[in-house]
């Protein structure tokens, strides 16, 4: 067992709490017995590589987290970082560039800027702390930080809800540090006073919450669409996310294009 991590039965323990399952339902889902897996949190049994995965896999334990399992339990982690990355990103590239005249961006697992399109920029320029552009940029700092985006966000209080609940849910899915401190600071921020007033509510059909933007081509009113990679076998690509921004209305697509 490596001396550097809990012991595999409390991370396993951790991870199932986190997901709220039971010893019952967890030990149905990956068939082995409930004593079984009582044995393995509490220390008296060792499991197997397979076992450690199956259970991860039960539980959807991120990639790298799968990996500290493993080396929890005494094995070589099963999931490469950083592998041959630099075909991965120019393809991510070719992704943004293609959302065109959409703005488009790509995220690490902390919100951090690995990547956009050329219609993102022309969206930060001006903004009041440019070391806030500085790398790795934080998206979601930049969007609620007063000396960011935040004082030209038409529905910034409706948007601010949204960003920390979107992020409450992470922290909550991930356990990860990083991300509750993030979501602690961005909670902490004082509210910019408002560039034109408040833009109520939802997006046409009142299902999501649009960002309302003040650009240099004129308001827009954006949705914000995530995708992930579907079937990743490399830790740092499971942990990439494509954000991109769709007009709502013709007027926002039309100011699009006069900004690309």
């Amino acid at each position: 067992m490596s001396s550097s991590h809990p012991p595999i039965g409390t991370l396993l323990r951790a991870w199932r709490q986190r997901r709220r399952r039971s010893q019952l339902d967890l030990a149905l889902d990956a068939e082995i017995s409930t004593r079984h897996l009582s044995y393995v949190e509490s220390g008296r049994a060792r499991p197997s590589r397979e076992m450690v995965l199956r259970l991860a896999g039960q539980l959807d334990v991120p990639l790298r987290a799968r990996n500290t399992l493993l080396l929890a339990a005494g094995y070589a982690p099963a999931y490469r970082e950083d592998v041959a990355m630099a075909g991965v990103r120019e393809a991510v590239q070719l992704i943004l560039d293609a959302q065109a005249p959409n703005p488009a961006l790509a995220v690490d697992r902390h919100w951090h800027l690995v990547a956009a399109n050329a219609v993102l920029p022309k969206l930060l320029t001006g903004i009041a702390e440019p070391a806030l552009l500085a790398p790795p940029a934080n998206v979601l700092r930049l969007s609620l930080h007063p000396g960011g985006l935040a004082p030209r966000i038409g529905n910034f209080f409706e948007w601010r809800a949204h960003v920390l609940e979107r992020l409450h849910r992470q922290v909550e899915a991930s356990g990860d540090a990083v991300l509750a401190d993030l979501l602690a600071e961005l909670r902490a921020l004082p509210a910019p006073a408002p560039a034109a007033p408040t833009t109520p509510g939802l997006a046409p059909g009142g299902v999501v919450v649009p960002l309302v933007l003040d650009s240099p081509a004129g308001r827009l009113t954006l949705l914000s669409t995530t995708a992930v990679f579907g079937t990743p076998v490399e830790v740092t690509l499971s942990e990439l996310a494509i954000e991109a921004f769709y007009p709502a209305d013709a007027g926002t697509a039309e100011r699009l294009r006069r900004l690309a």
